[in-house]
């Protein structure tokens, strides 16, 4: 008897795996409020020099045509101010001459910037003016927050396989609380950056375990709709996030508002039931069993509970001897596992690293940032739904492989479309944006049937790592656009394509049992 037939028996999909999904699906709709949160509380107003203040002592500022250049569209220049007032073109004749101004000298923002009203108002560019020489420590604070998921990653991986699933899931839940609040009312920009990196660890582990208790509770047929449904969560919180940042423009109230939720996860999480796979695995058959005789009565199977065994558990699942090197080192020791390992790393890497490059930069668009948000997440649930269908009819690796084809040609058919056809860009943009939900969608599954039971959670901390560094390099490629406009595009546009060729080299685990040990992963 295997794995999957003792789940079967003790009621398959039942109301335990049920209720199981649906409270670790939960804490899902807040990971995309904090992803993708530096949209709204990163994003940039109207600005320009604050003007010097008025001569001889009366109120107020220097009129902003005196005091400031006009940039090319007859508004104020963003970085810039005369040095010397140009009463000048204050006479109408003057300011009808195109060039008038256009020699006077002038400076950088020597007493600060004065922000447009809006939806921006209140944002960390407004309190710590990250604008013109320091605009790129918005993007900066993105990338830390990515490489706090990136260590986390790897670590939480790691720790898991150690010390159980449940246990750092529950430790995750209460630092991201935590963290994400102290975020909202840090003092200074770094202290801000470093309670996003604190929220980004956190976030990471979130996700691992809360992807790895799913697949390892619930039977094989039904994985591929459970991560559909986990998927879908995600996109519920692109909408959840777009109401909240409507409702709350500060973004001290909306750091904080997506924050505290947490902290009811971490309260529900004690109820939550070890993996008794890891149990079993980790050499605790005692706690595995007692595991499943709960899961058994919830199911309505109490019977086919009590006749389970320490001793049946222990011939249940093959415990794999001691990994030299440790569980990092099986990752890449035998011809199987560095297929898997290098397969999966392109997959992660490069899903991310395109979503991240687009998701982020919704203000570019040139539409209503709000209304951005909306379509972004609403092509999710099409996206996902192709995806499920054909991850269960064809093929893991079929799906895997050609989102990622499709997201890179739509990237890169953007760099041919006139700046001018906004909608067009937008309607690319859009697919390819969904074309990588499908692929991530596919990639949680994929990735945890492809690494065995005894280092699942390393191989899935592998993949999270992977795709934190292509999120992390993702706003940082933005800034080579100030060497060719087209060069982020092509980048961002690449990147799938290479990995879809990969994905070719991996097995296909459609309608396979999950793999317990290293050597399962060779005979395939």
């Amino acid at each position: 008897m295997t794995f999957v037939e003792l789940l079967a028996r003790l009621g398959g999909m039942g109301r335990f795996q049920v209720t199981y999904v649906a409270a670790l699906a939960v804490p899902l709709l807040m990971l995309a409020s904090h992803n993708l949160l530096q949209n709204f509380t990163a994003g940039v107003p109207d600005h320009h020099c604050r003007p010097r203040p008025a001569p001889n002592g009366s109120a107020g500022h220097l009129p902003l045509l005196v005091a400031i250049p006009a940039d090319g569209r007859r508004g104020p220049q963003r970085c810039r101010r005369y040095v010397e007032p140009q009463w000048h073109l204050l006479d109408a004749n003057s300011t009808a001459n195109g060039t008038a101004g256009r020699d006077a000298l002038t400076e950088p923002c020597r007493d600060g910037w004065a922000y447009g009203d809006g939806a921006f108002a209140r944002t960390i560019v407004t309190e710590w003016d990250l604008v013109c020489e320091s605009k790129r420590l918005r993007q900066v604070a993105q990338s830390i927050y990515m490489a706090g998921i990136l260590l986390g990653s790897g670590l939480f991986g790691i720790l898991s396989d150690k010390f159980g699933r449940r246990a750092l899931l529950t430790w995750c839940y209460l630092q991201l609380g935590v963290t994400g609040a102290g975020t909202a009312a840090a003092p200074t920009f770094v202290l801000y950056c470093l309670g996003r990196f604190l929220t980004g660890l956190a976030m990471a582990g979130v996700s691992l375990n809360s992807a790895s208790l799913c697949m390892e509770w619930i039977p094989t047929e039904a994985r591929a709709v459970v991560g559909t449904v986990n998927g879908y969560c995600y996109t519920l919180g692109q909408f959840v996030l777009a109401a909240v940042a409507f409702g709350l423009p500060h973004w001290r109230w909306l750091q904080l508002v997506v924050s505290l939720p947490f902290f009811l996860f971490f309260l529900y999480s004690w109820l939550f039931v070890e993996s008794a796979r890891w149990q079993v695995i980790s050499g605790r058959p005692d706690l595995a069993l007692r595991g499943l005789r709960r899961v058994a009565r919830v199911n309505g199977r109490k019977e086919e509970g009590d006749k389970l065994s320490e001793e049946a558990l222990r011939a249940l699942v093959r415990r794999e001897p001691p990994l030299p090197g440790g569980a990092v080192a099986a990752l890449v020791r035998t011809p199987g596992m560095r297929t898997v390992s290098c397969g999966i790393s392109f997959v992660w890497f490069s899903t991310s690293f395109a979503y991240y490059g687009l998701a982020m930069d919704l203000q570019g668009f040139g539409v209503d940032i709000y209304l951005s948000q909306l379509v972004f997440g609403a092509v999710d649930i099409p996206a996902k739904l192709v995806s499920v269908l054909v991850i269960s009819c064809v093929g893991r690796r079929v799906a895997q492989g050609g989102s990622l084809a499709l997201a890179g040609v739509c990237i890169l058919a953007n760099i041919v479309v006139p700046a001018e056809l906004q909608t067009l860009r937008m309607a690319f943009a859009v697919v390819g944006k969904g074309s990588l939900a499908a692929s991530f969608n596919c990639a949680y599954i994929f990735t945890g049937e492809l690494f065995p039971t005894a280092i699942r959670q390393t191989g899935m901390g592998l993949g999270g790592t992977m795709a934190r560094v292509g999120s992390m390099v993702a706003p940082l490629v933005r800034m080579t656009a100030d060497v060719a406009p087209a060069l982020p595009l092509v980048i961002y546009g690449a990147a799938p394509i290479v990995s879809a060729l990969a994905t070719c080299l991996l097995p296909e685990t459609r309608n396979a049992p999950l793999p317990e040990t290293v050597k399962d992963v060779e005979r395939r």
